[in-house]
């Protein structure tokens, strides 16, 4: 008989509570006396010293275990209104919902727009045709008609949308302003690779509807009316209503289920409802009689019929109407509605009717109203409890040991004080350990706030309240808490490991991981890995509302400013996110290939052309420049970045220290060497550490050619370009250009054959598929930077880019360009070329909408197919050479050959 394997589990609970128990403790505390020292010490009673010291030790772990099991709002509640717990956590409505992803998503985009009732997206179908003898396309077959059969195929583009609305209005002018509000909302929230085409007013097909109704004799019949207009209007047009959290709850629905999807203005839509609020196919009789009788006041139906409005009287008498698609009954202005109380007929005040009208528009406005202040679910309010304060174990000692507050009686002998102090310097020992761990618990809500800024992971408090205290202990800060936490942990406090360690738990939380990117980048930063991944891992951290929610959104091209499309972060969602998940510091739209960088060329003394670098700053200043000259910028391109690696990997903190200590000449603090001209002022240098004799050229790999008066100017100026280093100084970014956005006017047949993308048919053979629109992106990115020259690193980047694009989208990944100086003409520098002509693009297409700027067009098309990869440099080299490991390994398909 096989034998099931039982499931590993962790259980919710661990805590054992013992921390709670006076007497669990007390017992244990008992046992391990009598296992260190049980030969020399047998008395256990509660009499002895050692066991009212023990005793006391367990209040206060007691006291220490009551505090850690207050409720959770309690511990993270603070006294600072801005560090509440609001500001510890994002809120439900900022990481629950996504960007409209399905038609359902978008439904509900659109109903929250005042104006719409209800719309339906369709897909928009554009079909191509294929010339695959001259590899062209075309929107009209009959460009194609002298091509042979075998030759011609075509598709349909995917991802185009027409969206049908039921507008509350039916003046043109207000119908016009909200399509215009429509398509401002749509591509503030467009999918990548999507687009809408046409905004279409659903068709009306006016019933005629005659009744007769008797109604209640205590009835009003003008309210009558208007109840059976509205449930009338109700079933010929769903209308769509708004809730509150409380509301949705109430119906029975989670939290997941209430925020998925779009966050609204207006509140929340049932999905269910949403689903069952389609345009009628048919409209029958029996439903309005039905609903007819459902209306409070009325009694009975005498005479019904229904009919198509435009045929008169002749086809009155029909039970079912059928509709086309996309098309929504009216009630005709020509239907007659006659209500009678028994045998007294009644006429109907138009004017009262219109009244109730109004008023039921105006409750349903209000829950809509109420709806949109309820959205939030509330955080629990907690109270500040001050838990981390601490006060001596001291004091609680009975009067005879004269620790407390009162001390020794005047009459003791020297003898006894002597043998109190001693005792107080030993309890002071377990004060200081139970003051941390008070300490700790007060800061939990900081360690542990998705916005905490906390430098430190280790916490101590003072013992303030200990008599005679400076006669224990020498130099104690008693008013500087964050002092004495350096002199106790700062050998012990590994604050970058361990922060590293609290924000892999809280992005464990969001299922994120960073494991495989911190092994990656260990090759790349060396020592400085964990301090670079940690700063990853913040931003990420903070933006994941954002990464999160807008994770498959594209960016918002549609009449946009130009400020809003070029040196902006209106770019998409997954851009967003693979930057952060790569640690990419700016993601931007911007010219790459503006960088911080300069790498210039000159003609040397042997008439070589030979290369250099230098970094500038924001403002243009040089702070770094190479000390060799470059046969090739590949070269250069690794010296530099070398450099860069070894001021990263330089500690601020070691500054710091070493200045305070003295700097003498010459000093090396990390990986920059200082040194004192002889006019007497001071400049560094950036040293190769792997190089330890000083007359070695080769150990000074860069310079700073700026000479300072003082050495607290020298100091500032290095942390100054440590700070630049590690927090501004970036050479990378991506583009990621969206196919579908460059297709000619889909509603032109005839267009400019130029204005299509190219497209390889191998005369229809194996090119499959023929599509280069739908669903197809291509990703531009700086092939020469440190990480994006590694071949390691572009495998785990292009790995993450296929992981979070949505599954139906195909990237072409291009590694490419120059700085914008590197080469002389910029014609043929192709990222400048690509950046000038996709921005030219973007000023031009914005104050359009499915039309297209053609020579913007067919620029950016030009230089978007004539992109080249470019690959790291490998160099064939003798086996012996010890120096083997430091070039670039050579992989077939992903290495460009260097000389040798």
């Amino acid at each position: 008989m096989s034998v099931l394997n039982p499931h590993n589990t962790i259980p919710k609970k661990v805590a054992t509570e013992d921390d709670l128990d006076f007497f669990y403790l007390r017992k244990k505390g008992i046992e391990y006396i009598e296992q260190l020292g049980g030969k020399l010490w047998t008395d256990f009673n509660s009499h002895d010293p050692g066991i009212t010291m023990l005793e006391m030790l367990c209040y206060a772990i007691t006291d220490l275990g009551m505090r850690m099991n207050l409720p959770i709002e309690n511990i993270l509640a603070s006294d600072q209104k801005s560090k509440g717990i609001a500001s510890q956590f994002f809120k439900a409505s900022e990481v629950l919902p996504t960007s409209p992803v399905t038609a359902l998503d978008y439904r509900k985009l659109f109903i929250d727009i005042d104006g719409v009732k209800n719309c339906w997206p369709a897909k928009h179908k554009k079909t191509v045709y294929v010339n695959c003898k001259e590899d062209k396309l075309s929107y009209d077959s009959k460009d194609f008609n002298e091509v042979p059969r075998g030759f011609k195929k075509e598709f349909n583009l995917k991802g185009l949308y027409d969206l049908y609305v039921d507008f509350e209005s039916t003046n043109p002018l207000e119908i016009n302003k909200v399509k215009n509000k429509i398509r401002e909302k749509y591509h503030a929230n467009r999918n990548l690779c999507e687009d809408l085409i046409n905004i279409i007013k659903v068709d009306e097909f006016p019933i005629k509807i005659c009744a007769s109704i008797e109604v209640d004799t205590q009835a009003d019949e003008e309210m009558v009316h208007a109840l059976v207009l509205h449930a009338l209007d109700g079933y010929l047009s769903t209308t769509v209503n708004f809730y509150s959290v409380k509301q949705m709850m109430d119906k029975g629905y989670t939290s997941l289920e209430i925020f998925d999807g779009p966050i609204l203005e207006n509140g929340f839509i049932d999905t269910k409802e949403l689903i069952e609020a389609e345009l009628t196919s048919e409209v029958r009789l029996s439903d309005i009689i039905k609903l007819i009788m459902n209306v409070p006041g009325v009694i009975s139906i005498k005479d019904i019929a229904m009919g198509d409005c435009g045929d008169g009287d002749a086809n009155l008498n029909q039970w079912l109407i059928c509709l086309k698609e996309y098309q929504k009954p009216i009630i005709c202005y020509k239907s007659v509605f006659n209500y009678n109380k028994g045998l007294l007929p009644l006429n109907i005040d138009k004017a009262q009717v219109a009244i109730y009208l109004d008023e039921i528009d105006a409750a349903k406005d209000a829950a809509t109203a109420f709806s949109s202040q309820n959205k939030e679910l509330k955080l629990p309010d907690g109270s500040y409890l001050d838990i981390e304060s601490y006060t001596t174990i001291q004091n609680d000692f009975p009067d005879t040991y004269g620790i407390g507050e009162d001390g020794l009686p005047t009459r003791a002998t020297a003898a006894r004080k002597s043998q109190a102090k001693q005792l107080k310097g030993y309890l002071l020992f377990f004060d200081q350990i139970l003051g941390s761990y008070f300490k700790h618990l007060g800061q939990v809500n900081e360690m542990l706030s998705v916005s905490g800024n906390l430098t430190k992971t280790f916490f101590t408090q003072a013992i303030k309240d200990i008599d005679g205290l400076s006669e224990l202990v020498t130099n104690y800060p008693e008013n500087n808490d964050e002092h004495l936490t350096e002199i106790l942990f700062e050998k012990l406090d590994n604050n970058i490991e361990r922060r590293n360690d609290i924000l892999d738990h809280l992005l464990g939380r969001f299922a994120e991981s960073f494991s495989e990117y911190v092994f990656i980048n260990k090759s790349i930063y060396g020592n400085a890995t964990d301090e670079v991944v940690l700063k990853n891992k913040e931003d990420f951290l903070k933006d994941y509302k954002i990464v999160s929610k807008n994770r498959g959104n594209s960016f918002n091209y549609y009449k946009q400013p130009n400020s809003n499309l070029w040196d902006t972060d209106n770019v998409s969602g997954v851009k967003k996110r693979i930057s952060r998940l790569l640690g990419i510091k700016d993601y931007n739209r911007r010219n790459l290939s503006d960088s911080f960088v300069d790498l210039y060329h000159f003609i040397d003394s042997d008439n070589q052309l030979v290369y250099r670098w230098r970094i500038r700053d924001t403002e243009d200043n040089i702070v770094l420049s190479g000390t060799t000259e470059y046969y090739d910028t590949s070269a250069a391109n690794r010296e530099l970045y070398f450099a860069v690696l070894q001021i990263i990997q330089t500690r601020e903190h070691d500054v710091e220290e070493a200045f305070k200590k003295g700097i003498s000449d010459p000093e090396v603090i990390g990986n920059i060497q200082i040194h004192q001209a002889d006019s007497g002022k001071y400049s560094y240098d950036i040293i190769n550490p792997l190089i330890t004799d000083e007359d070695n050229p080769d150990r000074i790999i860069a310079k700073r050619y700026t000479y300072y008066d003082t050495l607290q100017e020298l100091k500032q100026s290095i942390l100054d370009l440590i700070y630049f280093m590690k927090e501004v100084f970036t050479e990378e970014g991506m583009f990621i250009v969206e196919h579908m956005m460059l297709r000619p006017d889909v509603n032109l047949i005839t267009v400019n054959p130029e204005t299509f993308l190219p497209i390889c048919t191998d005369e229809c053979k194996s090119c499959e598929p023929l599509d280069p629109y739908s669903y197809r992106i291509s990703i531009v990115l700086p092939g020469y930077t440190l990480r994006f020259a590694n071949t390691d690193f572009r495998n785990y980047m292009e790995k993450v880019i296929k992981e979070e694009l949505p599954s139906h989208v195909l990237a072409k990944i291009c590694w490419i360009g120059h700085r914008k100086n590197e080469i002389d003409d910029p014609l043929e520098n192709e990222l400048v070329q690509f950046e000038n002509s996709y921005k030219a693009y973007l000023f031009a297409k914005t104050a359009l909408n499915q039309e297209q700027p053609e020579t913007e067009l067919i620029s950016f098309i030009k230089a978007l197919s004539h992109l080249s990869n470019i690959y790291p440099t490998g160099r064939l080299f003798d086996c012996s050479d010890e120096n083997e490991n430091q070039f670039q390994k050579i992989i077939l398909g992903k290495t460009n050959l260097g000389s040798l």
